[in-house]
């Protein structure tokens, strides 16, 4: 058993160490094939990422990746591919600030009106495709793509002066949210960050505890290994289908939230997009695991701001989505390598055990 531990202890580091080699190995390969020094770029990377103001804008930064990898990552722990992230959280910040904008509550009701709009809304348009998925058989993929158009149709259909949005020079928003929306901030210099970094915490531990510690969780990780295996023990698997996408739409609704009650308070034509997909990307990076996500997306908003200060040292400004690209690529590449070696291993153990076995049974037979 000990020497079983530190196998899985050997491998489980191999892996992370492995991707991290071959990313920088790659990259230096490409950043030399365009006439610069990794050596260098690396080194102002470390430099500018190390300031206290990038630590609070690459902190903040990664609170909203945080919470797209988690929406994403409870659809791969169930074996759906929801792709349609994206669409799910505009669409659930788009009637939150909708909401939000039309009230004028104390703090206390406003702020959690506005995020349990978000979840409804958010969970409401993922469950559309559970929906499909289980009573028509329509791919979770093919569905969440069309959503995401739907959604940005919508949105685009209300976002117009005279219906849900008023004009502001060139841009259009819902009404302004009123002051008790304000998200708190927990104070820190240079700058403060984002409140809505406890609620990441707090919805990761969530996530961990109970899917990894609750019998639901276990028979949703059951249903995406085998459902013919989960219909055996008696699992609804259709249900934890439309369930899984209803939890997956819910968290997808809070990742506008840090956005809406923190920096714009209100949702326009310049609101963020493109989240989502980039937590389809950190849940590949963190490997589902509520930890390696918050690494995940953290190293993403490391790699934004320091990519910034590449291009006044005349970097190519492409090097940071290359290095985004080539570190999920090897991440991906490296744990299945590390998992092929890994059954590789314990089929040669057993095969030794079970060799060692018959030997003691024959010579047992000799002595008799």
């Amino acid at each position: 058993m000990k020497k079983l531990d530190k196998n899985k202890l050997i491998l489980g580091i191999a892996a992370p160490v492995l991707a991290i080699v071959a990313a920088l190995a790659i990259t230096s390969v490409i950043i030399l094939a365009t006439g610069k020094d990794p050596i260098h770029a690396y080194t102002v990377m470390a430099d500018f990422g190390s300031k206290s103001d990038s630590q609070v804008w690459i902190i903040n930064k990664a609170v909203p990746y945080y919470l797209s990898a988690l929406a994403v990552a409870i659809g791969f722990r169930m074996n759906l591919f929801n792709i349609g992230v994206d669409g799910q959280y505009r669409i659930a910040a788009f009637f939150a600030a909708v909401v939000g904008g039309a009230l004028t509550l104390p703090g206390f009701l406003q702020i959690p009106l506005i995020i349990i709009v978000a979840m409804v809304v958010g969970s409401l348009w993922a469950g559309i495709a559970g929906l499909l998925k289980t009573t028509r058989g329509v791919s979770e993929v093919i569905t969440t793509i069309m959503l995401n158009a739907i959604a940005a149709a919508v949105i685009g259909y209300f976002l117009q002066d005279g219906r849900l949005a008023v004009k502001d020079g060139n841009l259009f928003h819902t009404p302004n949210l009123p002051a008790s929306s304000h998200f708190f901030t927990i104070p820190t210099t240079p700058a403060p960050l984002d409140g809505f970094l406890v609620v990441a915490v707090v919805v990761g531990f969530a996530y961990w505890f109970v899917l990894g510690r609750t019998r639901f969780g276990f028979d949703l990780r059951t249903v995406g290994q085998s459902e013919s295996a989960a219909e055996a023990g008696g699992v609804n698997v259709k249900r934890m289908i439309v369930t899984s996408m209803l939890l997956s739409g819910a968290a997808a609704g809070l990742i506008g939230m840090p956005t809406l009650l923190g920096v714009s308070y209100n949702y326009g034509t310049d609101f963020p997009i493109g989240i989502g997909f980039t937590g389809i990307a950190i849940a590949l990076l963190g490997r589902n695991h509520p930890i390696g996500m918050a690494a995940g997306a953290l190293l993403w908003g490391f790699l934004e701001r320091t990519g910034t200060q590449l291009e006044f040292e005349d970097y190519e400004q492409e090097i940071v989505g290359v290095m985004q690209g080539v570190i999920v690529l090897c991440v991906v590449i490296a744990y299945e390598l590390v998992r092929r070696y890994g059954l590789r291993l314990q089929q040669r153990q057993v095969g030794e055990e079970l060799a060692a076995q018959a030997r003691k049974t024959e010579k047992a037979e000799v002595a008799s």
